[in-house]
């Protein structure tokens, strides 16, 4: 499974790319508003930070018109740019018309199956099931990413399944079971991923009896 970092935040871009696993970068228009700084200037940031990666970014018009505008400006800004699109009816017009103009898109703001069916019809890149917001009004989120997977499966749609709204490592694992093929997370959780109290007690231990035993990687030359 792809991991993508869910933020529009430069030094949580940065952080996460020196480990090494992300895949990508997920962005929207409240993240985007909290750094303070400009859509294009970060968007371009976050690409050079993860090269080769998958950047969504976001359109914020609602109007077929000017949401085509704005995603062919922002597709133009650099080839792993990913034109994230919600899931209205002009949305899955535009993602129609991009998917016919070979441009990559993130269908957003996607709860039910049924509305994902939408998105792969219109030949979503990915299609962004929410799983924490449904959890919130006492849903079950990863129900419709596990029937998105199988849609997808069943019916031979290239549309990846993207989770998203994960808040925390127990979606990403949830995730990993209903098959999904990429799981976008704050930074905060993508951190905890790394975390087992055996993981640590088992260092500690090691550590200690390495440096009991006064044992060195680098030897000493004797002169």
């Amino acid at each position: 499974m792809k991991l993508f970092l869910d933020t529009g935040d430069i030094a949580e871009v940065s952080k996460a790319a020196e480990w090494g696993v992300i895949d990508g970068v997920t962005t929207n228009p409240t993240l985007i508003a909290k750094t303070g700084r400009g859509f294009r200037e970060t968007v371009l940031e976050i690409c050079s930070l993860v090269p080769g990666g998958a950047i969504s970014a976001e359109v914020v018009a609602t109007e077929y018109d000017e949401m085509l505008r704005e995603a062919l400006e922002i597709a133009s800004w650099n080839e792993q740019i990913v034109v994230k699109v919600p899931l209205i009816r002009d949305g899955i017009r535009l993602t129609k018309e991009l998917t016919k103009r070979n441009i990559r898109t993130n269908v957003t703001l996607v709860f039910s199956v049924s509305q994902a069916l939408l998105a792969a019809k219109a030949g979503a890149t990915y299609i962004s099931n929410f799983v924490g917001r449904v959890d919130d009004i006492s849903g079950d989120g990863m129900a419709a990413v596990a029937e998105t997977v199988a849609m997808v499966e069943n019916y031979g749609f290239p549309s990846e399944v993207l989770v998203a709204s994960v808040r925390h490592p127990l979606h990403v694992v949830e995730a990993v079971q209903a098959g999904a093929h990429v799981s976008t997370m704050p930074f905060k959780v993508l951190d905890q991923l790394f975390n087992h109290p055996l993981t640590d007690i088992g260092l500690k231990r090691f550590l200690d009896d390495w440096n009991a035993a006064g044992l060195e990687i680098f030897e000493r030359v004797a002169r």
